[in-house]
């Protein structure tokens, strides 16, 4: 444990590599964040490529060995990421971590489970480390105060949502005593469910009262749809305007925990202590 602490000491071998793979602020960093960008932008377009009909019958066994190519690739780089980390079980549990291990997983799991592979456009996920390589570090930060003001709110969204969700259910089943199933609400379920879609004023069309009360009800529904929609925007937004103010970060990560948004005259990492 000691050799490998020191080996992310500057120039130690892991030092380079962490410099290398997971900073930005340098010209090596940065060319192989580039390169990783346009090798996720490829990979994700073949994935979508090989789902067009025509274009895999003519160009399946190429796109099959270019997507196995690009999985080995983020694999090899998954993995020199564990290693050149500190923490690697703490990064491999990070937002970044789960999705690196993601990106790969769909790949391996084709062998067994014909299709899978095309889940592995969730690679397009790791294009978010593009603020970093392009020191977009401020978009960052306007980042974390939104995932801030969402996660202060969370219990109040969660009092809305079921709240919602009781509303849902009752105006449901006042339809479907209303209409009943001669008009197409066959059972409370599919009542819910037409009363989800008109309250989300998406309004499918396939189910639709033909009562005068049940078209009352349809419309009362459609009005609080609209007046619903305010109240979740009105929340965050309130949190938003209560939360602190925007402070500049670098895009340096940590070469222990690899967690970002450090101040840009920090010494020390703010979440686990070890130098920068």
């Amino acid at each position: 444990m000691t050799t490998y602490k020191k080996d992310l000491r500057p120039g130690g071998l892991r030092a380079l590599g962490h410099e290398i793979i997971f900073e930005a602020d340098t010209p090596a960093g940065k060319a192989f964040d580039v390169i990783l960008i346009i090798s996720i932008m490829l990979s994700v377009l073949v994935v979508m490529a090989d789902s067009v009909h025509s274009i895999q019958v003519q160009y399946g066994k190429a796109l099959y060995v270019l997507e196995w190519g690009f999985t080995v690739l983020f694999t090899v780089e998954y993995v020199l990421r564990l290693i050149c980390v500190g923490k690697p079980l703490r990064y491999a549990g990070s937002f970044f971590g789960i999705v690196d291990l993601l990106a790969i997983l769909p790949t391996y799991l084709s062998v067994l489970i014909p299709g899978s592979h095309y889940l592995t456009v969730i690679r397009v996920l790791r294009l978010l480390r593009v603020f970093r390589v392009l020191k977009l570090a401020q978009y960052v930060g306007e980042a974390n105060v939104l995932m801030g003001a969402l996660a202060s709110s969370r219990r109040k969204i969660t009092v809305f949502l079921f709240a919602v969700a009781a509303m849902v259910v009752i105006l449901g089943s006042a339809m479907y005593v209303i209409e009943g199933e001669k008009n197409g609400f066959v059972s409370i379920p599919a009542s819910i469910y037409w009363a989800v879609v008109t309250l989300t004023t998406v309004g499918y069309g396939d189910i639709s009262p033909k009562t005068a009360p049940g078209q009352a009800l349809a419309a009362l529904v459609m009005i609080l749809g609209y007046a619903i929609i305010a109240v979740p925007t009105g929340i965050v937004s309130a949190e938003l305007v209560k939360g602190p103010g925007q402070k500049k970060i670098s895009t340096q990560a940590c070469p222990q925990c690899s967690k970002e948004g450090h101040d840009p005259d920090a010494e020390y990492c703010k979440y686990c202590g070890a130098p920068l």
